[in-house]
């Protein structure tokens, strides 16, 4: 929880504020933006929220908070508002979950509901409150698993929903070594008829992303840039091989595909002839850097 007493002098005054225990990942600058913003490498509310639709805004950033580095002054009455809201609605059958873990440094998770069972999508923090309304949607088919670095509390949720995990075996760790579907090779592999993975190596040697009809999610491998303005691999944090990260993206041409949603970095979307565009402006740049 939140201390007022680490209270970031960055901060603006007002309720809302961000501790020293920040980890820098993110999660609440791109979840509400209006309110919270960068200094001196952490996170800081630069603006209070002055209406209820920053205020939830806030309020889901706090909880999402992988390192609860978000607090108010005043207990937050409303917080079960807050609560209620979780999975958040993205698009059409598609949610956020929220709960960010901080053993995966905030990365996002992400819920699809479909008739033939929901997936899950990376592992976020094993919260009651969103177990809870995991069930109530249906509970959990597969867990699918775009790399070794966003697990997170996957062991929990495949003994509660009894699910499926799926990770690239290349990416299989001591803590993943029981995961029941253990991916091979670099072909696509097809987990339903409208559940494609790719394997998409170069972040990490066994990262894929998943291809759900128009929504393609990225993991580490692809995200938007608000500094560039454009999608981007990340060849800071490219921990296996840059070069392969490149031809992985270059394979992605062949692929159509209107949202990019990621576990780190910023979501995108449009339609498909611009997304195209962007992903070989984004394959351009990564051959002329590193």
């Amino acid at each position: 929880m939140a201390k007022l007493t680490l209270r970031r002098t960055e901060n603006i005054s007002g309720d809302f504020y961000v501790d020293s225990s920040c980890i820098d990942c993110d999660t609440c600058r791109w979840m509400t933006p209006s309110v919270f913003n960068r200094a001196a490498g952490q996170s800081v509310v630069y603006h209070q929220p002055t209406n209820q639709t920053e205020r939830l805004s806030s309020l889901q950033a706090l909880l999402a908070c992988p390192t609860s580095s978000i607090g108010t002054v005043e207990k937050p009455v409303d917080i079960k508002n807050a609560i209620a809201s979780f999975p958040i609605p993205v698009a059409e059958n598609i949610y956020h979950c929220g709960y960010h873990a901080e053993n995966s440094y905030g990365a996002a998770s992400y819920l699809i509901v479909r008739p033939e069972g929901n997936v899950l999508v990376d592992s976020p923090r094993f919260a009651p409150p969103l177990v809870k309304r995991l069930e109530e949607m249906g509970g959990i088919r597969y867990l699918y698993l775009t790399h070794r670095d966003d697990v997170a509390d996957h062991q929990k949720f495949h003994e509660y929903f009894k699910c499926d995990r799926i990770l690239h075996s290349d990416d299989i760790t001591t803590d993943t070594s029981n995961i029941e579907t253990q991916l091979t090779g670099l072909e696509p592999f097809t987990i339903d008829t409208d559940l494609l993975i790719i394997p998409v190596p170069g972040h990490s040697k066994g990262h894929t992303v998943l291809l759900y009809k128009n929504f393609l999610f990225t993991g580490d491998h692809l995200a938007w840039s608000e500094k560039l303005a454009q999608l981007v691999g990340f060849p800071d944090v490219c921990w296996y091989s840059w070069s392969k990260q490149v031809e992985s993206m270059r394979q992605l041409l062949n692929y159509s595909f209107e949202w990019v949603l990621p576990g780190h970095g910023r979501r995108y979307h449009t339609d498909t002839v611009k997304m195209h565009q962007q992903m070989q402006q984004c394959v351009t740049w990564m051959e002329s850097v590193r």
